[in-house]
């Protein structure tokens, strides 16, 4: 069977890759070195026209099945990597591939530690992967092998955004059952487990984390969210403000009702009401639709937030929102990028750089005990902290160098 690449192909140079070598033995000017996470595959990262893909051989079932699944969760917005394609027909002895597109800014669990995972980080980590969980549960996905190291994490603000990264024991499913939900959950308890003992073994967790504790902290968060989302409501017709409430509580957490279930209770004058569907990302589609930036959720809040203190404060409250996003845009986030140099701007996504920057500003006005503003935030940011930090972007050079 000859040498076949099948996917959307954005790249005709993919085909001149050395396939008919094992991935273990591909010459150094084909790769770019970035952080990896643990597999049970080889996996490595490509280079092409300024381009980076993930390669993991696989035997070609499992190449085309995770292809497609990755595919659905593509069509559905689901957190996830980007497939490219899979390649079959390699040389006698060597698997097949499959090719991912590398996600920008973000990075394996391990690579988020700096020498020990602390408390705080790791609560963070779990929080991404318990939403990461539902979303991809409320789309009828079933993972089978939920873990930190089938995860990548990019920051988001204060807090992490996760995607899934393995679909290699997934399924697709119309409606996940609650037999798979909680399957999905009693491996992600085992795996976490499993990990942290790891992290222990090699001295890298901190010693308040108890690796036990921290498995039962997944399922505890994972229940949580999703009881918030999809449980039934109980109230007097008379205390509808408690539905509005509810609405709002999951707008906190990232996701939109786009409608509403109410049926009356027999025989009481009670409401029964469920979400009918909920869709993760309403801070960021709303950011979307006024800006045309597109972000993590938790960037997307805090960015909203600057956008609704600059309105305020320019006496603009009466303004249309449209207008008022256009003149943020103009004069207070794009003159804060553009007063980064170049060669530092690639070290973090420009809305994680935008947070920083405030967040600096915040700690530098309680100091000062007045507000020092934002070109003086903007210049202390940058020559304090970021020339500090490690890029997060995959950065090439030219290929002729």
């Amino acid at each position: 069977m000859p040498l076949q690449i099948t996917g959307a192909l954005g790249d005709p140079d993919l085909i001149r890759l050395p396939w008919e070598l094992p991935l273990e033995e591909w010459p150094a000017r084909h790769l770019v070195d970035l952080p990896r996470g643990i597999s049970r595959h080889v996996v490595r990262f490509a280079r092409l026209g300024g381009k980076v893909y993930a390669i993991k051989e696989i035997s070609e079932r499992y190449a085309k099945r995770e292809y497609r699944l990755l595919w659905d969760l593509a069509r559905l917005d689901a957190p996830a990597v980007e497939p490219v394609a899979y390649v079959t027909g390699r040389d006698e002895g060597l698997d097949s591939a499959l090719i991912t597109r590398h996600l920008q800014f973000s990075l394996p669990y391990r690579a988020v530690m700096s020498g020990t995972l602390r408390p705080d980080t790791l609560t963070r980590l779990l929080d991404a992967l318990a939403v990461l969980l539902v979303r991809l549960h409320l789309n009828g996905f079933y993972w089978g092998d939920c873990s930190l190291s089938n995860t990548l994490f990019r920051r988001d603000a204060g807090a992490f955004a996760a995607y899934l990264v393995d679909a290699e024991t997934g399924e697709m499913h119309p409606m996940i059952s609650e037999g798979q939900r909680l399957h999905d959950i009693e491996v992600a308890y085992t795996n976490l487990f499993g990990e942290m003992l790891d992290l222990e073994a090699g001295g890298l967790l901190h010693p308040s984390i108890d690796p036990l504790d921290t498995a039962e902290q997944i399922t505890t968060r994972y229940h949580r969210l999703w009881e918030e989302i999809t449980q039934d409501e109980i109230i007097e017709e008379v205390d509808w403000h408690k539905v509005e409430n509810r609405i709002r509580r999951l707008n906190l957490l990232g996701f939109d009702v786009a409608e509403m279930m109410v049926r009356r209770k027999v025989g009481t004058g009670r409401l029964i009401v469920r979400p009918k569907v909920v869709d993760a990302g309403h801070h960021q589609r709303r950011l979307l639709r006024l800006t045309g930036l597109d972000t993590e959720e938790n960037q997307a809040r805090r960015l909203l937030n600057d956008l609704d203190g600059f309105r305020v404060a320019r006496g603009l409250r009466h303004e249309d929102e449209a207008i008022v996003a256009h003149r943020w845009l103009a004069e207070v986030f794009q003159p804060t990028i553009e007063a980064i140099p170049d060669e530092l701007r690639r070290k973090l996504e420009p809305a994680q750089l935008f947070h920083e920057v405030l967040d600096h500003r915040w700690y530098l006005s309680e100091t000062a005990g007045s507000d020092v503003g934002l070109p003086a935030a903007v210049k202390s940011y940058v020559d304090t902290v970021l020339v500090h930090k490690p890029d997060e972007k995959a950065l090439l050079p030219d290929k002729d160098q």
